[in-house]
Formats: structure tokens, sequence, C-alpha cells
């Protein structure tokens, strides 16, 4: 018997009680092998880069060695949140001079080579496991490269995913080797990949030092110059580890909201909530109140994102005001701009006060015995990234490139050996008085996921609902993740529609993608017992130690 997976529903999912650790990830292997390290005596951050690893195998569309990696890491012996920023930088001979030259200045498309960075996933891996880790790489990675050898089953979702990159790898010199047979694998196809098996044992053997110094890094170069690029060797080897940066953070709802700080769009999740919390939320027990909530949410977001696109930018290249766009004044001169009866589509950046200056992905976390917490974030960005594939490599490599402004004098300015606007956020939360770890969550897919978060964190916190019930609510988002984009309702909405319509919202009730989400969350109960939720809108699980390791 064939079975077909082209029929998609969200069905009915409970949350996974978890005492002894937990991991939750957007595909069921890859969460299978991130437990059985936890199992295995492993702890939260061996776990994330076991996930990681499984997750390069068996989804490479959407995340891999070719891409960045964002991280949070709760560190429950002192109660402490720490932030890796995993990201790249752009080749030192690209500038917006450069574009001008090559006719590319106004249409650079978005896959070009032009848009490969340095990958910062190998590194990140590494300093996440030797900052936090209990268990050598090459123990964390055996599981992953046996999968890549030996070959494992294609998930439905996986498989969609990979028949729309398809013709992208054909256009690599070397796409052929994610191309079983020519062609991208089917639902239940078994996939093998050497050359990915060959580079995470390069990495499990040699560290993170061939990708960017080594052999690896060689290809990688020859693979972006024989597509028209520009990367070296030098730009690879100029990477800088262990990028451990300051996590950023909000007071909502009773916890204390954690982000990774920019060039991450975290910033933008966190100014949507500084706004939200100076509103008396309705519950949402009446139309016309999930209508009120959504209009509110949905004015934050736009301000968010109008903020964001002004000011989030790489640090080391321009101030961005964190401190200012998140002071509870800020929130509350944004949010008196809302009004609750209409809409405002047309929404600028704020004001502030003097002194200031100015897709594809998976998202994971993992929560072991002792409470420590992991949330990442590791993507190659639009399915495949560049589809440009380093010969004998195994992976592709990202284009986040493509965040980059080519606006003179933006914040966000191509330039060269710079770290773009970046989408991917994890999150966390702890106890705003306590400073016990509450939560790890995060929203996958491109600009939905700060308003992914905003929504969850609203569900979580303010409403108290479990984690898979914060999932499978239904979610709005602003079109293209731009201020004035139209209101994109999800399928069980319809509802609120009208209502939003006739505040002055455009709005379309459609069923693209609303972000693939994960949540590991705590009750408050006495024993207090981890609950786990994956999102219903993909091929994810969320598995638990059944006892104590």
């Amino acid at each position: 018997m064939h079975f077909s997976s082209s029929e998609h529903y969200i069905s009915r999912r409970s949350p996974v009680a978890a005492p002894h650790g937990a991991v939750a990830a957007s595909q069921p292997l890859a969460a299978t092998i991130g437990c059985d390290v936890l199992r295995d005596g492993g702890n939260a951050a061996d776990a994330a880069v076991a996930t990681a690893a499984a997750l390069q195998v068996t989804v490479p569309c959407q995340t891999g060695l070719g891409g960045d990696l964002f991280a949070l890491f709760y560190d429950a012996g002192e109660s402490r949140v720490y932030a890796l920023n995993g990201s790249g930088r752009s080749p030192a001979a690209l500038d917006l001079a450069r574009l001008e030259k090559e006719g590319l200045r106004r249409a650079l498309p978005a896959t070009h080579a032009h848009t490969v960075t340095v990958p910062g996933a190998p590194q990140a891996w590494h300093d996440l496991s030797a900052r936090f880790g209990s268990k050598p790489l090459s123990k964390l990675l055996a599981p992953s490269i046996a999968l890549a050898a030996n070959g494992f089953a294609v998930a439905p979702l996986a498989a969609e995913m990979w028949q729309a990159g398809e013709a992208k790898l054909r256009a690599s010199a070397h796409g052929a080797e994610l191309l079983p047979g020519g062609h991208a694998p089917t639902a239940g196809q078994l996939m093998q990949n050497r050359t990915l098996a060959h580079s995470l044992r390069t990495l499990a053997s040699e560290g993170p030092e061939p990708f960017y110094r080594g052999e690896i890094a060689r290809r990688i170069a020859e693979a972006v110059q024989q597509a028209g690029g520009v990367l070296a060797m030098e730009d690879l080897a100029e990477h800088r580890g262990d990028s451990w940066v300051e996590p950023i953070s909000l007071d909502y709802a009773g916890v204390r909201v954690w982000e990774c700080p920019p060039n991450g769009q975290g910033l933008a999740a966190l100014m949507a909530l500084n706004a939200l919390r100076t509103f008396e939320l309705p519950a949402t027990a009446e139309p016309v109140a999930v209508a009120d909530r959504y209009h509110v949410a949905i004015e934050c977001m736009r301000q968010a994102f109008a903020d964001a696109a002004a000011h989030i930018a790489d640090p080391e290249h321009t101030n961005v005001p964190v401190e200012q766009l998140l002071e509870a004044d800020y929130g509350q001169q944004r949010a008196a701009q809302i009004d609750p009866r209409r809409a405002h589509p047309e929404v600028a950046a704020g004001v502030l006060r003097e002194g200031g200056a100015g897709s594809d992905t998976v998202y994971f976390c993992t929560v072991d015995a002792a409470g420590n917490g992991c949330s990442v974030v590791n993507s190659n960005y639009m399915g495949f990234g560049t589809g440009i594939v380093p010969q004998g490599c195994g992976f592709t490599l990202q284009n986040r490139g493509a965040g980059f402004s080519h606006e003179s004098g933006h914040p966000n300015q191509l330039a060269p050996r710079k770290r773009p606007y970046h989408t991917i956020i994890p999150a966390l939360a702890t106890d705003a008085d306590s400073g016990r770890l509450r939560a790890t969550f995060g929203v996958m897919g491109g600009m939905m996921q700060p308003q992914g978060h905003l929504q969850v964190a609203c569900s979580l916190f303010h409403d108290g609902v479990d984690p898979q019930a914060a999932l499978d609510r239904p979610r709005f988002q602003l079109a293209g993740g731009s201020s004035a984009g139209d209101v994109l309702l999800e399928r069980g909405l319809h509802g609120v529609a009208d209502d939003l319509r006739r505040r002055g919202h455009t709005v379309r009730v459609v069923a693209p993608t609303f972000g693939r989400g994960q949540i590991i969350g705590r009750s408050d109960e006495e024993g207090a017992m981890w609950w786990t939720g994956s999102d219903p809108r993909g091929d994810g699980y969320a598995a638990a130690v059944p006892s104590a390791p």
C-alpha cells in the first residue's frame, strides 16, 4: 500500500510530561537522538549539539553546517542565561560598489553567490559543547554520522521542502550529492548522504579547524567563487569563534523573557512585548475579545518591525540602542500610539529619547534533569540557502547576505566582514523573582519568528496554557515581516477576520506556513514537572527522558 502525505491537517496532540528532561525538535529522529544523549547522562548542551547534527542530516533543506546558529543556554547552577551568536560575516571583497559595478545593486538575487556569508554553525557547535557540554564532540556526532552513512527515512514535510528545492540543487555544480538518483527524495524514501557523513566525521575528529582553515574551507571558497561569488579562504580563516554575548531581556507577565541581542531580531519580539504589557488583555472566551487581542498584538508587532528595520544591524559596525528601545517608558510611548478601534498600517520608527544613536530554519530546545536548558535555532535560510554545495561536503551554503540593506548609510548596509540583520532567534524565560528556568521556546520561519514569540509568550505567560496548547493556537502574521504588511490569518480565525477588517486591517485567511515551534515549560505545582510541546504544523516530536539518568 502507498501512503500519501499530500493531505495536511492539524491533529490533536497532548503535552508530554517530562520529569527527568526532554528534547523538542522539528524532526522525530533528531529529537530521539537528543533524548538518547540525555538518557546516557549528557546535559542540555550535549543534547542540543547532537540534535543539531541530526537535523543537518534529516532536514538539510532547513539547516546545517553551511549555515548559522544562535543559542541561549540557562545554567541552573548559576541561575544565569548565556547567549551564543554563531553568525558569520560577509566577504572582505564585497561591498555596494562591487554590486554597482556588476549591475546587482538594485537586483541582487536572493540566492546569488554574493549572499553567501561565512558559515557559523561548525564553530558554534564546538563552542556550545566546549563551554557547557559534558561529553566529547565525537560522541555527540556519532549517531548522526551513522544516520547519514547508513540512511534514514525522509519525513513527509521534509520531502516536500526537498522537492521544492530540487531546481536550486540542480543548478549547483555538486548539488547531486543531495539528490539521490538525480531527484529529491520522496516521503519514506531511504536517504543516504555519505559526503555529509565524511564532513561530520571531520568535525568530530578534528573540530572546526578544517571548516575555516583546512580542506573543507578550500572547497567552500572554491564552490562560491565558481558560482560567481567572492568569498575567500581568508574570510573563513578570519571567522571568530567563542562568540558569547550578553543576552537581552524584558519582564512580561511574571517572567523574564530572554533573547539573543542584535544582529538577530530577538529585539523585535521584546519591543512588541514591551508595548503589549501596557494593555489589559481581555479573556478569549468571546469572538470580539479575540479580535481585540489580535488587533492590539498586530499593532504592537507593526511598531516593533518598524523599529527593527530602522535599528537592527551588526553592533560591531553601528550602535544599536537596545536599552532605549526596551525601556518601559518607550513601550508606553509606543502603546499610546495604538488606537484600540482602528488599524494604522503606516507605522514609522519611534522617536528615541535624546542620546539615542543609530524561511527556512529549525528550532529545537532541550532541558536536562539538573534544570539546565538550551534554546537553539540553526538555519541555512531560504530552503537550502543558495543551494551551492561544496564538492564532497554534502551540505549547502546559506544565503544570509540577502538580509543586508542596499541603502547607503543604513545601519544594516552591506559592507565587508559584516554580519547581516538575522532572522533566527531562540528564546527562553526565567521566573522574574527566583530566576529559575520557566521555559525554552521558539518559532521558526524567517520573519515569522518574532511574531511567533509574541503570540506564544502571550499564551504561555499571560494565559497560562500548556506548551502544546500554546503551539496549537491559530496565529496571525504580518506578511513579509513588514510593518505595513497585510495581516495573514491562519485557518481557524475566520471568526475574527471581519472584525479586524472593520478596524482597517487588510486581512487574508490563508494557509502558508505560520511557523513551526517547540516549547519545554515548567509547571508551577509542587514537584515541578517539565511539559513539552511540538508544533502540529510540522513533522516535529517532543521526547521525554522516562527515568533518571
